[in-house]
């Protein structure tokens, strides 16, 4: 029998074995690229879970749609002590149906245009989360910028004031006082040197030339004026802070008219240097209020307390600066007092990050106690927006006392309210007055 010879193609096993090789280093390779990028994307969001200060990413301001009643409510389920308010339910399905669409779909179901801001470019152009909702604004409605078309950033557009004065402005009903017509030469008192130890405060405009629809002749989308604007309420404001005993200094200054190349875009960088000159002239300032008018009609920002219609106020924080928690605190300040006294006249506590070109830091960093404030919006009157200017200086002088050490103001301009009466006007005349 002859014996079988089995021949061994050594050069076929070896292509095989250098092709497992080839797959088993590609899908080592492969493994590794995989296990280091795993590793590159946790340790990011560790970093950005520690570096973000602001709870835009998170909970998109869900924990602030609660409404106070209704958090307070939540607590008295677990605390027998406290007791729960037997006006509205603990737990509203209205309330949760809300709070759970806006956490999971960013759309707020009380503003059809949220709805529209994921689709059509530059609606979200500035991204606001509530921080502190208000008894007047618990649709939780931001605030809302008007962002001048090409052609109208200089402001150019506006039509003087009406020849006619409102009917409550005639009846001296809170109207404009001598202090409140503009000069024909405002004077910036920023540029100037105090020789007053208690003056503190700063007031100033980055959109100086925001006015009102009921105040203009010629009618726009965005009303601007050169004399008749929102540095008036901002006057109106620095006055009745000195009555209070608030030393305060406000500039008037007109960016169009005075920076070569004025671009809207950079008004907060105008602005930036208005208030660092002031710091520098006057050493004793450390509160800033940079005014503005909101552009939302006066549905959103009107409110009726005791017969009388009133601008409301938001207030907004940029979260770029890396303080911004600091001066949300002293918003808050602010805010909760005109809650307990004026409920109805605040409409929050708004941040706002930069996105899209915006500024997202509004100067704030400069001071923890630097604030911008919003009063009223396109369609409200300067009597409106003054009334509230005198409401805001009661109560910023309490706050600012209080961080002194001082008794707060015993003799407010109008007697506190005891229970939260407060109505938001709907039904307007042409001219913007409450028929």
């Amino acid at each position: 029998m002859k014996p079988t010879v089995k021949w061994i193609d050594i050069a076929r096993f070896k292509r095989k074995w250098l092709e497992l090789l080839t797959m088993g280093r590609t899908f080592l390779l492969m493994a590794l690229a995989s296990a280091v990028f795993i590793v590159v994307i946790g340790v990011g969001g560790i970093l950005e879970q520690r570096l973000q200060t602001s709870p835009l990413s998170s909970m998109k301001g869900a924990a602030a749609q609660i409404s106070t009643q209704w958090f307070a409510n939540m607590l008295a389920m677990e605390m027998p002590t406290m007791e729960s308010s037997p006006e509205k339910a603990a737990l509203s399905r209205q309330d949760v149906a809300h709070m759970l669409v806006r956490l999971v779909t960013n759309v707020n179901p009380l503003d059809p245009k949220t709805l529209l801001a994921g689709e059509m470019p530059g609606v979200s152009r500035d991204t606001s989360v509530p921080l502190r909702l208000a008894i007047g604004n618990q649709a939780a409605k931001g605030p809302e910028e008007f962002v001048p078309a090409p052609g109208e950033e200089d402001g150019a557009e506006h039509g003087g004031a009406p020849e006619k004065a409102h009917d409550d402005e005639k009846n001296g009903d809170v109207g404009q006082s001598e202090t409140d017509k503009p000069d024909s030469e405002p004077v910036d008192e920023s540029t100037q040197s105090s020789h007053i130890d208690d003056e503190v405060v700063f007031i100033y405009h980055s959109h100086n030339r925001e006015s009102w629809k009921p105040e203009l002749e010629k009618q726009t989308d965005n009303p601007n004026d050169d004399k008749k604007n929102i540095t008036l309420v901002g006057k109106r404001l620095q006055e009745q802070l000195k009555k209070q005993g608030i030393g305060a200094l406000h500039s008037s200054k007109d960016y169009v008219s005075t920076i070569q190349g004025y671009n809207w875009n950079f008004s907060y960088k105008y602005s930036n240097q208005t208030v660092k000159k002031a710091m520098s002239n006057n050493k004793n300032l450390k509160f800033f209020f940079d005014i503005h008018r909101d552009s939302a009609r006066r549905k959103d920002t009107t409110v009726t307390i005791k017969g009388k219609t009133y601008a409301q106020v938001y207030f907004v924080i940029g979260h770029r600066n890396p303080n911004w928690k600091e001066n949300e605190q002293f918003a808050a300040d602010i805010h909760e007092k005109l809650e307990a006294k004026y409920p109805g006249i605040s409409r929050g506590i708004w941040g706002k990050a930069a996105s899209k070109g915006t500024n997202g830091e509004y100067n704030q960093s400069l001071s923890p106690n630097s604030v911008i404030i919003e009063v009223g919006g396109i369609e409200n009157t300067l009597t409106e927006s003054n009334r509230t200017a005198d409401v805001l200086a009661e109560l910023i002088a309490e706050v600012i006392k209080e961080q002194k050490g001082a008794k707060p103001v015993n003799k407010p301009i109008s007697k506190p309210l005891n229970k939260p009466a407060a109505t938001v006007s709907k039904q307007t005349t042409n001219n913007g007055n409450q028929a």
